[in-house]
């Protein structure tokens, strides 16, 4: 028996006096979790790492109608442990070939009643998972009431979390879409702003280890949740969307005939290290639908909106666009709002044979939203009904489209999760890429839909020319996502930006911004600057750009603190991409250990001495010394 697994034990033991209880380790025996039937009923849960206590006991279990599945419990049966192995390719994401290992047991528990419940548990090496599956056959509807679900985190942790805006608020009533700001290195136990409660991913660090809370293997059965905004002493409970997250006369929660299939609630935790390169959000979604492989291609967009706002949606800017896209050696153009009315369908056939000429594939814009919204921008309602949908896709792919982004989802109801999901499985058979925006956060969706090429669900650029306020937070806004929103799901943030914005100050340095492109994951880059912007920035930093990879084989972590800084190392092929970005005040110096580079010597573009100034110089691998700027970034590569 090893030490590890005597901790196991011991752990158990501490938690399980005249209890039943089981505990599960990782396959390397550093992770464990003890799950308890106590007399009194209650079933918990508790997460152990190196023996430290990482989760302390918290609650399981559901309510169904007529079923009370989260008191009066006792432990029926205990499964064999078993190994789980799975293998899987994402188009685009953290790292290409993915492999998953975790140990599994399946726990089932009875009511007073009689009545069961499993709770499956796996525990791999980054982290933990569980999900609940009721097939009661004296229950043949079951109905979701509520959900016992907690993670108890010792009242030393600190946490990063973003809040969940109330829904029917904002511009059109267009909330809840996972675009605030994240509250960074709070107190655990500190309420939300909002009765809303705090979205996922969430951040916390509880002594040496991080912990990150998400969800995966969302199939349009059931709601997507979120964190309770008060979280008394450490608890923190699963929360619900709110009534009006719906599609129009939809359901708001889960219910199932035959059984009833939670996603997985998903615990990934380590050091910073692991928990940044682990994939646990995408292991546990379900395996690839098919899509046309000639048609899954990630890459970089060229898109006027950023900047030009609704007035550059006419045909000749597009065109402008098209070109601009073609000189970067990007592969896509987005068309934005209101392109049906402005350019029409006849001379959007004509845009794309143009664009094709040039290689440039034409992607465009939908508003997703029937009642639930007051949005008036168009395409509007010609996705509301299957029939419709498969008609808009195949005219779109007649036309020659390659892709559509859709907007103005209303939440996390479960009509509105089978409606994204409906439309990814319908734009699967059509052959488009898919872009959500104005959404929710895609919880692994990018695996099981791999032509879900990104999403937006951030507070991304564009509300960085709205308002100073929102640009003045962007520093430490973009420290924080590699951290959280982009930790396991494509993200549509749009960066980079050289020249101006109008009626902003923009708060970055040039080189902060050339560092998102690497540092940000998305399918599909849509890349916010203007020809006339990128014209200002040094012929080495437009080669850069028209070289940067569409998609990564491997990623690792080199440093950083959320809402810090931050630096990456991704690989695609033989090159390896560095970027970092410095969102403190003042400059800081980095010692970065990129000894996996072996005895390489790459390039190093970072700022100049002004803000919009760049400078370029030569690196090498092994333990390197880099300076980078307050507000600044780098890139660096090695081939």
């Amino acid at each position: 028996m090893t030490a590890l697994t005597r901790t196991a034990l011991a752990l158990v033991a501490a938690f399980s006096t005249q209890a039943q209880a089981a505990f599960l380790t990782s396959p390397d025996g550093r992770i464990s979790v003890a799950v308890t039937a106590a007399p009194s009923g209650a079933l918990t849960y508790a997460v152990a790492r190196e023996g430290k206590p990482v989760i302390l006991p918290s609650p399981l279990g559901l309510q169904l109608q007529g079923a009370d599945l989260a008191s009066g419990l006792t432990l029926a049966a205990t499964s064999p442990r078993k190994l789980v192995r799975d293998s899987y390719e994402l188009a685009a994401g953290k790292k290409r070939k993915v492999s998953y290992a975790a140990n599994e047991q399946v726990y089932t528990v009875r009511n007073a009643q009689g009545q069961a419940m499993d709770v499956a548990f796996r525990v791999s090496n980054d982290g933990v998972a569980f999900r609940y599956r009721v097939a009661e056959p004296a229950l043949p509807h079951k109905q979701f009431v509520s959900e016992a679900t907690g993670f108890n985190f010792g009242q030393s942790a600190k946490a990063w979390l973003q809040p969940m805006s109330v829904a029917q608020t904002g511009w059109m009533n267009t909330n809840p879409a996972y675009e605030e700001h994240y509250q960074r290195e709070i107190a655990v136990g500190t309420k939300a702003p909002t009765a809303a409660g705090w979205v996922f991913p969430a951040l916390f660090q509880a002594g040496d280890t991080w912990v990150a809370l998400t969800e995966a293997n969302m199939d349009g059965s059931f709601h997507a949740s979120r964190l309770e905004a008060e979280s008394p002493n450490g608890r923190y409970k699963l929360g619900l969307p709110a009534a009006p997250e719906v599609f129009t006369n939809g359901a708001l929660l889960a219910s199932a005939r035959g059984e009833l299939v939670t996603p997985w609630r998903i615990i990934a935790l380590g050091t910073l290290r692991t928990v940044v390169e682990s994939t646990l959000g995408t292991d546990l979604a379900a395996p690839a639908v098919a899509f046309d492989k000639a048609r899954l291609q990630p890459g970089h967009a060229s898109w006027s909106w950023a900047l030009l706002k609704d007035d550059g949606t006419v045909f000749d800017i597009q065109k402008k666009f098209v070109d601009y896209a073609a000189d970067m050696r990007w592969d896509y153009t987005l068309v934005d709002a209101d392109w049906d009315r402005k350019i029409g369908d006849a001379r959007m056939r004509e845009l794309v044979a143009y664009a094709a000429k040039k290689n440039i594939g034409i992607l465009v814009w939908y508003n997703s939203s029937g009642a639930w919204n007051k949005t008036e921008y168009s395409p509007k309602g010609a996705l509301i009904t299957r029939e419709a949908r498969v008609r808009e896709f195949e005219k779109l792919r007649a036309m020659g489209i390659r892709g559509v982004k859709i907007d103005f989802f209303a939440g996390d109801g479960q009509s509105m999760i089978a409606y994204y999901v409906d439309i990814l499985n319908d734009a699967a058979k059509a052959g488009l890429l898919v872009n959500f925006h104005g959404a929710t956060l895609p919880r692994g969706w990018s695996r099981t839909y791999p032509h879900l090429m990104t999403a937006e669900a951030v507070k991304g650029f564009e509300f960085t020319t709205f308002t100073q306020a929102d640009q003045d937070a962007v520093v430490r806004h973009a420290a924080m996502l590699p951290f959280t929103r982009n930790l396991f799901d494509p993200m549509d943030f749009t960066p980079t930006v050289f020249g101006d914005i109008p009626k902003i100050e923009r708060k970055t340095r040039n080189g902060f911004e050339l560092a998102e492109s690497v540092l940000f994951l998305s399918g599909i880059q849509h890349f916010a600057e203007t020809p006339e912007g990128m014209a200002t920035a040094p012929a080495y930093v437009k080669t850069f750009l028209q070289d940067l990879p569409r998609s990564w084989d491997e990623t690792r972590f080199v440093d950083g603190y959320p809402g810090r800084h931050v630096v990456i190392a991704r690989r695609a092929g033989q090159a390896w991409y560095v970027a970092g970005l410095n969102a403190d005040d003042a400059d800081r110096r980095f010692e970065l250990d990129l000894s996996f580079m072996g005895k390489r010597s790459g390039t190093l573009i970072a700022d100049g001495q002004g803000k919009r100034e760049f400078s370029q110089s030569g690196i090498k691998g092994g333990k390197q010394t880099v300076s980078i700027k307050a507000h600044g970034g780098f890139v660096a590569v090695f081939k």
